[in-house]
């Protein structure tokens, strides 16, 4: 019988499905690894199993424990799933440009959830990291996650995704583009992947008003390229430790509004839908063709991260997507 003795036991082994109208003018083959599949509905639900395995290992996390973290959703999807599962609280916070779709399935898995201003330094008591910092501080008996610096967070992508993705191209992938935030997908699976072929290149997506690619190309920290963005669940305003900047080839930004229509694109020409950093990873390839074309040789795989569910009241609604000038 395959029966799984828990939600949590299907997670990964995500299908990759190839793209045919929206990239049907470059001639490599481009697919997409849809982690929508999982059982939260993003990828997300890799790395917050590991990190809660890995605190569960080294004692951080006792039984009857709280978790505490900073998360768009995603990631407090997939922590509030395995904390139900192995009986722990879960105390959220996030900021206040997120949908409120993903509060809503956040409470319904049973979690708190605390929103903070997204317009605030990342340094400001009232922002979300402050926030988390301060409440595992507070509260006895409790563990701050910490996405951006756990590296258990890149290691679950080293030991998941990469070996997946290689698995299922036969060895054969060329290209890995996927948006960046945290930096665990990115450096984890490239990690992996440049074990196997060092020619694999791996190109990251972010959007404007976020620091990523600047630093990438830089080093530097210039907290001018930093403003507010539209786009969701990629970009940051700090630099996470989770980031190896070697193991990534370029970085492309893409627009909020041309994020918002290719994920609408997605929807309507290849019948996929996902979420707004889908739309993001998409169009930059699409921008990246042009600065190095792609053969017929290549084979290019883009990371989905989550479902368009997330995102109906907001990119996939033609009032809200007209308010901000991205639809006529």
């Amino acid at each position: 019988m395959q029966i799984y003795n828990n939600i949590l036991e299907t997670i990964g082994n995500t299908p990759i499905v190839r793209l045919n109208k929206i990239t049907a003018h470059i001639p490599a083959t481009v697919a997409v690894k849809i982690e929508s599949f999982n059982p939260g509905n993003s990828i997300k639900d890799r790395m917050a199993l590991k990190m809660i395995e890995d605190a569960e290992k080294d004692g951080r996390l006792q039984p009857g424990g709280t978790i505490i973290e900073c998360t768009s959703g995603n990631t407090g999807m997939g922590l509030a799933m395995a904390a139900v599962v192995k009986g722990y609280k879960c105390i959220f916070t996030s900021t206040d440009k997120q949908s409120k779709e993903k509060f809503d399935m956040l409470r319904a898995m049973g979690a708190e959830v605390i929103v903070c201003p997204t317009a605030v330094d990342a340094d400001d008591p009232r922002s979300y990291y402050s926030v988390a910092q301060r409440l595992a501080k507070e509260i006895p008996n409790s563990v701050w996650m910490n996405q951006y610096d756990n590296l258990s967070n890149r290691q679950a992508h080293y030991e998941q995704t990469g070996p997946e993705i290689w698995k299922q191209t036969d060895g054969k992938i060329t290209h890995f583009v996927v948006g960046i935030g945290t930096g665990g997908t990115v450096t984890g699976t490239s990690k992996f992947l440049k074990e196997q072929n060092p020619n694999i290149k791996t190109w990251g997506i972010d959007t404007y008003g976020s620091i990523l690619k600047q630093y990438h190309e830089t080093g530097t920290f210039d907290p001018k390229e930093i403003h507010s963005y539209i786009t969701e669940g990629i970009g940051e305003d700090i630099i996470p430790q989770n980031y190896d900047f070697s193991l990534i080839d370029y970085v492309e930004k893409v627009t909020d509004k041309e994020a918002a229509l290719m994920q609408r694109r997605l929807a309507r020409e290849e019948g996929i839908f996902a979420g707004n950093s889908a739309g993001s990873a998409i169009q930059g390839l699409l921008q990246l063709h042009e600065k190095f074309p792609l053969t017929k040789d290549d084979l290019v795989i883009i990371i989905l991260h989550d479902h368009g569910s997330r995102y109906v009241g907001k990119f996939f609604n033609d009032e809200w997507m007209k308010e901000k000038g991205f639809l006529d």
